[in-house]
């Protein structure tokens, strides 16, 4: 009805008045509101406005104007706001987006067709209704942009950030528009972007946790919807690993986890640290050799087979402590997805896996933080606006300040070691327009510790990366990324008896990548790119510790190489049931010189008595090139809407491999590239598996098997010594590896009782078989490798008691590692020595493990200063005495065996933290 009387007046207004001359005056304001502007206007002239205060908030203007139209000065005025006007006689109507035609267009006035209007019963507001709804429902209408009478396009982009009620970023929200088959999905930082068609637009959201929302947008042109959304009543517990509603069934990758990390704060850790990566291990096929051991093995895989991603750049220890902690600050990290199946085919360089983890943008309205307390150590974060609305700092840092841990260990010589370490990380973000975004960010942490009185070990990470976004289109976006990593490592030996040294390495990579997104319609999305990387490795050098050392100077020569690739990959939507993901990949690797390379006798063994002579490579010089075709290729097919089956397939090259004879990943582990003699891993993928929601999402059961075989695994000669050895090809050997196993995981993602209990079955079998005696392993057969372990259950489980207290719980079980056992001794030339088993033919005991916490979160009053959360809670419950490695001593003639534990007995824990 009110349409209708709009309509009149103006029509009223059209054959009543003429167009008046549009008059001149003269006008000086300064930081004043609008109305205030428009009311001397009217003193100036014989204009009357018409508006809604409410439109214009408390924005203020500045202006001076000297015998200028009336017409210029608000088109002036008006120009960086949504408002636009429109003059009839004397009356100057003001438009909130819109503008007022003076003429109707054609058909304006014919006959409508009906509308069927239906009213709900438990509702008496005005209902928002159209020609293609039969039921009614309650819609806000939001006005998106300013119409402009130049404009001819078609479609404008909206973009905005989602909130929720605490301030925090919600990730992975389903953005949809009804009937045009247009959606998006918000990033790490709450922030998304889509293109709309002009005119009218049903949004919806949809996301576990939060209450869905239904907007009506009028599209005039580009603009801005922020949305802060409110927690579902059904979600009173914490997920603590979730995935976007329905995201498990209906992609089309297999073997990918998604970790929501401002979400992980309930699960009990040791010594309450929040640890992404220890979460991480919680989920199927991704464990670590045992408690407190460094690096992390993925589906069968080593710990060098994975690639861990900062900001796109690389990190080569992603631990502190020894492993105990993470080297990723969980107050700045946004989310975190890893891809332990189907791998994107713009990663590469990694066998098993890829953790990608991305820093959180600050916010850019007002200052925020958060700040950690607990016994080991602190954590404290700032974001930081430093343009309103457009561009933002976060910081981060983390550190210890006790070395009391360490009294708890039961080996007496460990008792009085210390260790230290300390992180840092920051992000600066900037926002130039709706098309450019740009990223900076850094990373650095130190550790410092002395397991025994004489050593000092040190080692260091650094990363910058750089990003810079363009949105080209509707159709066409773009990043180009560039990053620097390096790796650092110190050995600090002090002795009484002229031995005393220091020894170390380093490893630098440079990264170049062009990465580009294409919507080629709905049924195609494209994602292609190129990249280049540049390796530089310092093997390692010793030089003596103090003039009276009798150590001798020596320096392992440095190694270069460059590894390049180009991908191109196609989401295909065969149907609404078949997607299919399929992906290649073509990388390229070349070593260089300057160098010098050993030649050997042919038909025998590499040892030093078969040198033959030394090849010399100049500065620049190819000394080998390795490459090959990366296929990536997925299917997902729906047996019923939530009821999928998945497969998968991947082949890849790895180039750069660790040299370590521990059994787990250490820092004083080295890494080689692959030259003439250590040839680049490769390794092929199949997997499969069937993907179940229930009850609205509220559970999800997956189950997933694969298989894997592997060549050019690196191992080594029994007994052989990688410490700056200059001829390092005459100790390694390669091999063929084949991994294979089941995992089942089922996940309740909402109500009073949340979480989720995973199983993994899981073998992994190497087989050493080379030319001669001393390069075979177990007669040629494949046996366990180090971290082969049959069983692994883990359960995680978050109980609500209310909106502030919950109770939390992790339990832990898996199969003991593979181990080499002495088994007799014999006497030769008068002589003892022990005899071994085959390589990791027993097993250390089982490992079991129980946690609990006790979870207070603070009032959630909005008009508090800082929102608080404390966390109680008991590692190791049961006091098990968990064995970290088993070794042999010769006492007396009689080799007895030991056990050492890193934490056997409960370790409890108060943490504080708090936000604001």
């Amino acid at each position: 009805m009110r349409k209708f009387l709009l309509l009149i007046i103006l029509i009223s207004f059209h054959f009543s008045y003429a167009q008046t001359t549009d008059p001149k005056i003269s006008l000086s304001f300064e930081n004043k509101e609008l109305p205030e502007i428009l009311t001397e206007i009217e003193a100036k002239t014989g204009y009357q406005f018409f508006f809604e205060k409410e439109w214009f908030g408390f924005q203020k203007f500045s202006g001076e104007y000297s015998q200028i139209n009336v017409t210029n000065i608000l088109e002036t005025i008006l120009e960086e706001t949504n408002i636009n006007f429109f003059i009839k006689g004397q009356r100057i109507i003001l438009t909130h987006g819109s503008i007022i035609y003076d003429s109707l267009p054609e058909g304006f006035l014919e006959t409508p067709k009906e509308v069927k209007i239906v009213r709900e019963t438990q509702n008496t507001d005005p209902l928002f209704y159209n020609d293609n709804v039969e039921q009614a429902e309650l819609v806000e209408t939001v006005l998106i942009g300013k119409e402009d009478r130049q404009s001819n396009n078609n479609s404008y982009q909206l973009s905005g950030r989602v909130i929720s009620e605490k301030g925090e970023p919600i990730s992975g929200l389903n953005i949809l528009i009804a009937d045009q088959n247009i959606g998006t999905v918000t990033d790490i930082n709450g922030n998304y972007k889509i293109r709309l068609p002009k005119g009218i637009n049903i949004l919806e959201t949809q996301a576990l946790g939060v209450d869905k929302v239904k907007k009506r947008l009028i599209v005039y042109n580009d603009g801005v919807l922020n949305l802060q959304l409110e927690e579902s009543f059904e979600e009173l517990g914490e997920v603590l690993v979730a995935t976007n509603a329905r995201e498990n069934v209906r992609s089309a990758l297999t073997g990918v986890e998604r970790i929501n990390v401002a979400n992980i704060k309930n699960i009990p850790l040791v010594l309450g640290e929040r640890d992404i990566l220890k979460v991480a291990t919680t989920l199927p096929g991704i464990t670590t050799a045992g408690e407190a051991a460094s690096g992390y093995n993925v589906r069968g895989g080593k710990t060098d087979q994975n690639l861990i991603l900062l900001d796109e750049g690389v990190i080569y220890n992603p631990t502190h402590f020894f492993g105990i902690f993470s080297g990723l600050n969980p107050f700045t990290t946004g989310d975190v997805s890893i891809y332990k199946g189907s791998i994107p085919a713009e990663y590469g360089g990694r066998l098993s896996s890829v953790f990608d983890l991305n820093t959180k943008t600050g916010n850019k309205e007002e200052l925020a933080g958060e700040v950690s307390i607990g016994p080991v150590t602190g954590n404290v974060s700032l974001e930081i606006p430093i343009v309103e609305g457009k561009s933002s700092l976060i910081v981060g840092g983390r550190g210890t300040y006790s070395d009391w841990i360490l009294n708890l260990l039961e080996d007496e010589s460990l008792k009085d070691s210390q260790a230290s370490f300390y992180d840092v990380v920051a992000k600066y973000n900037h926002k130039f327009d709706n098309n450019d975004e740009l990223n900076v960010s850094g990373y650095y942490s130190d550790d410092v510790f002395s397991i025994t009185s004489d050593s000092l070990f040190s080692y260091t990470n650094r990363l910058v990366s750089l990003s810079y976004n363009k949105y080209f289109n509707e159709k066409h976006q773009g990043e180009i990324v560039a990053t620097n990593s390096n790796y650092d490592f110190n050995l600090d030996f002090e002795s009484d008896f002229n031995n005393d040294f220091k020894s170390g390495y380093t490893i630098n990579e440079s990264e170049l990548k062009l990465k580009m997104k294409y919507f080629y319609s709905k049924a195609h999305t494209f994602n292609y790119g190129i990249s280049g990387k540049y390796y530089m490795v310092s093997p390692g050098e010793i030089n003596p510790g103090s003039a009276e050392s009798l150590i001798e100077q020596l320096s392992i020569p440095e190694e270069r190489a460059i590894e390049s690739a180009i991908y191109i990959e196609d989401s295909f939507e065969i149907s609404e049931k078949l997607l299919i993901n399929a992906g290649l990949r073509y990388s390229f690797y070349a070593a260089f010189g300057p160098a010098q390379k050993n030649t050997y006798e042919e038909n025998l063994p590499r040892n030093e008595n078969t040198v033959t002579g030394v090849e010399t490579f100049g500065s620049g010089e190819v000394i080998e090139t390795y490459g090959g075709p990366e296929i990536r290729v997925s299917g997902r097919y729906f047996l019923t809407p939530t009821f999928s089956a998945k497969l998968s397939y991947n082949n890849t090259y790895q180039y750069i491999h660790t040299l370590s004879n521990n059994t787990t990943a250490a820092p004083t582990d080295t890494y080689k590239l692959s030259d003439s003699f250590v040839k680049p891993q490769r390794a092929n993928q199949f997997s499969a598996g069937l993907f179940k929601n229930f009850d609205d999402n509220m559970y999800e059961l997956s189950l997933e098997g694969y298989y894997k075989n592997s060549d050019n695994l690196l191992d080594y000669k029994v007994g052989a010594d990688l410490f700056l050895n200059e001829n390092i090809e005459t100790e390694v050997l390669q091999g063929e590896g084949k991994a294979y196993g089941a995992e089942i995981l089922i996940r309740k993602n909402t109500g009073r009782l949340n979480g989720y209990i995973g199983y993994t079955y899981s073998r992994s079998f190497i087989k050493l078989a080379g030319n001669f005696r001393e390069e075979t392993v177990n007669n040629s057969e494949f046996f366990p490798t180090n971290f082969d372990k049959p069983h692994d259950f883990s359960a995680v489980l978050n109980y609500k008691l209310t909106q502030r207290f919950s109770f939390s719980a992790n339990l832990a079980y898996q199969t003991g590692r593979p181990v080499t056992y002495p088994i007799g001794k014999y006497t030769s030339n008068n002589s003892e020595f022990v005899l071994y088993s085959d390589r990791n033919q027993f097993r250390i005991p089982d490992y079991y493990r129980l946690d609990l916490s006790f979870n207070v979160e603070g009032n959630h009053k909005i008009e508090k200063f800082a929102h608080s959360f404390w966390n109680i809670s008991i590692y190791n419950v049961l006091g098990r005495n968990n064995p970290y490695s088993i070794f042999f001593v010769t006492d007396n003639g009689e080799v007895k065996a030991y056990q050492s534990s890193i934490f056997s007995i409960p370790i409890p824990t108060i943490t504080y933290n708090f936000r604001f």
